[in-house]
């Protein structure tokens, strides 16, 4: 028998630990994200996930509000968060300080996710986009990499929260010693 654990076996550190502890070279950067439950759900992922912070900016609604907790589950105490007004200006910004710049889109010349591993070393900012719109095309235009999630259905698309876990595990990977 393999016995599912309960929550208190899965040895997670405490929030002040987490708060503390060295995060991985990953920043999440939310471009006008219309949903607070997505919201919510990419704290909660970004914390998993052990990132060093999220930017909320344009549209994206910021904590705290009951729909985002509801799917944050704490997540927006334990992350690092800031609101921008411009995910242009931040992604500037973040560039001049040496950050490598992602978008996550679909786009005529793309970095297929599977070959992330091959990225050279370093801080990356990704960047997920509105549910209808994606990443506004002057913030693409800026991007070092544009990474695409590749799928083999009818719908070309993904919901942005699941995009996230699905993007940031592949990223989280390469700080990980297996």
């Amino acid at each position: 028998m393999n016995r599912k654990l309960k929550l208190w076996e899965l040895e997670r550190v405490s929030e002040e630990e987490f708060k503390q502890q060295e995060k991985f070279p990953i920043i999440v950067i939310l471009d006008n994200i219309r949903s607070l439950n997505n919201i919510g759900s990419f704290f909660r992922t970004s914390d998993a996930f052990n990132v060093e912070k999220v930017y909320l900016c344009g549209i994206t609604a910021i904590p705290p509000h009951r729909e985002i907790q509801k799917t944050a589950l704490g997540a927006t105490e334990s992350m690092e968060w800031e609101h921008c007004i411009s995910t242009l200006d931040l992604v500037k910004e973040l560039k001049t300080e040496g950050i490598k710049v992602c978008s996550i889109e679909q786009a005529e010349k793309t970095t297929l996710l599977q070959d992330v591993p091959k990225l050279p070393a370093g801080k990356y900012a990704l960047i997920f986009g509105n549910e209808v719109d994606g990443v506004d095309q002057a913030v693409i235009d800026l991007s070092d990499y544009i990474i695409e999630i590749p799928q083999f259905g009818t719908k070309h698309s993904l919901n942005v929260s699941v995009c996230a876990g699905v993007v940031l595990w592949e990223f989280a990977k390469r700080s990980i010693d297996f």
